[in-house]
């Protein structure tokens, strides 16, 4: 009955506590007798501290005082009267207060009910979430205690090590992961956060290479370590298999370099081998007919066909290639302190080419200038890529001098070559084996090597 004086909005309170006013008032006026009943003032001092600042519930407090000396039928004198108001002031103020202050704190221990359950409900919503996140990561996300002992694994670990769904929670680590092992050799207070690519080996004995993200951190429980595993054995045997393509495309170009001038000097010998035959005086001579047949065999091995199959060659995103050679030559030009300038038009077509034959032909162009561009001071590099119609040109240029004899560039073995010679040789065999070419553009103060592509739909691809 009284909690329902207390509920309700500020005005519904309001209107309750001034009816209970009234009615207090109006049986302390009709009571005879000197039977105080200003006590009874206490109730609705109670229901409008609940909704009254402290200086309204100062005024209803000097209200109810006033009514409680008007209607009571105590004599009022200076010396009784006022200790009695006074009295009575200070128990209908205190109980305002002290309902307001019940108050507030009730509401003060809602609020911070409320945000505990938002922060309870938005931490399981995290936690659900990252939940989800580990269990659909392509990624093998595993963590350990301290002494390897598995604590997760999501599906990913499970098929990554070969070992069956749920099982993998309570092994030890170290047989998977045997690099794992020396983290765990260090103090328990260092932490890592790091990267490395190590051997894995999976349930049924199978070895793999594997990438392994990987930190430790500290818990009330002892120390952790979570790690994020990837099996790179299919990009290392790409890479490996791709850098055996490489050797073997640069080799049969080599071996073509050198048979060519092997051609050439065994057709001179045949010649001088001629002449002297012809002459007769050396006929019947054992060594004479031996050299001969030297001149023959020569002949033959240079006139082997080693030519560069061009089935390697696919569509190519320039822009792309561009991007991931910036990445890769970056750190060798600020080591020598050579400022680059790359300016790629918007909007290239694909282009046609065997992307590694692609790359190292850049490379060795961007490793040529900034071996000319070792002795100045003030070193540029420029690369300029743009699609002038019919093909996609591509521009490497420096500040670093030019090139003294420009028509001996593309020959291999060239007398004053920093190497073989076959840099640029084999660079230009490589465009053109998948319909690209390489050429020489003189500059002022500087060397201008340009790279012909052709776009891919120019050559009947999809």
């Amino acid at each position: 009955m009284f909690a329902a004086l207390f509920k309700g909005n500020k005005r519904s309170v309001l209107l309750k506590a001034g009816v209970m006013i009234a009615a207090i008032a109006l049986l302390d006026w009709r009571i005879v007798g000197e039977i105080p009943l200003g006590f009874l003032y206490l109730l609705p001092m109670l229901a409008i501290g609940f909704v009254l600042s402290p200086a309204e519930i100062c005024l209803f407090a000097v209200l109810c005082t006033l009514l409680s000396e008007v209607f009571d039928d105590l004599r009022w004198t200076l010396r009784t009267g006022l200790s009695r108001d006074v009295l009575y002031f200070v128990a209908f103020l205190g109980a305002g207060f002290y309902v307001r202050s019940v108050s507030l704190s009730r509401k003060a221990a809602l609020q911070h009910l409320h945000e505990i359950e938002s922060q309870r409900d938005a931490r399981r919503e995290a936690e659900e979430q990252l939940t989800i996140l580990i269990e659909s990561s392509p990624a093998a996300i595993v963590t350990t205690e301290a002494d390897g002992r598995v604590l997760m694994a999501n599906e990913a670990a499970h098929r990554l090590l070969g070992v069956p769904q749920k099982e993998l929670q309570g092994r030890i680590i170290y047989r998977y992961l045997p690099s794992l092992t020396n983290v765990s050799r260090y103090e328990a207070s260092q932490h890592f956060r790091t990267v490395m690519q190590a051997r894995g080996q999976r349930e049924d004995g199978e070895t793999f290479l594997a990438d392994i993200c990987f930190s430790t951190y500290r818990t009330n429980a002892g120390s952790r370590l979570t790690a994020m595993v990837l099996d790179a054995s299919e990009e290392f045997r790409t890479h490996e298999v791709s850098g055996l393509q490489q050797l073997l495309v640069g080799s049969r170009i080599a071996i073509g370099a050198v048979s060519h001038e092997i051609r050439n000097v065994s057709g001179a010998i045949g010649v001088v081998h001629q002449n002297l035959a012809h002459s007769g005086s050396l006929n019947g001579n054992k060594d004479f007919e031996a050299l001969g047949n030297l001149v023959v065999a020569l002949e033959r091995i240079a006139n082997v066909n080693l030519r560069q199959p061009s089935d390697q060659a696919s569509v190519i995103d320039l822009a792309a290639l561009l991007d991931e050679l910036k990445i890769v030559v970056a750190p060798s030009l600020q080591e020598e302190e050579i400022t680059s300038r790359w300016l790629t038009e918007a909007g290239l077509p694909l282009v046609w080419a065997d992307r590694p034959s692609l790359m190292q032909v850049f490379l060795n162009l961007i490793t040529n200038s900034v071996r000319a561009l070792s002795k100045n001071s003030d070193r540029v590099l420029n690369v300029t890529a743009k699609y002038d119609g019919t093909q996609v040109v591509v521009e490497f240029s420096d500040n670093g001098g030019g090139v003294v004899r420009p028509e001996d560039l593309f020959r291999p073995f060239q007398a004053g070559a920093a190497a073989t010679g076959l840099g640029l040789y084999l660079s230009r065999a490589f465009m053109r084996s998948f319909g690209g070419d390489l050429r020489y553009k003189p500059i002022p103060d500087g060397a201008c090597f340009v790279v012909h592509l052709t776009p891919a739909l120019s050559t009947g691809q999809e």
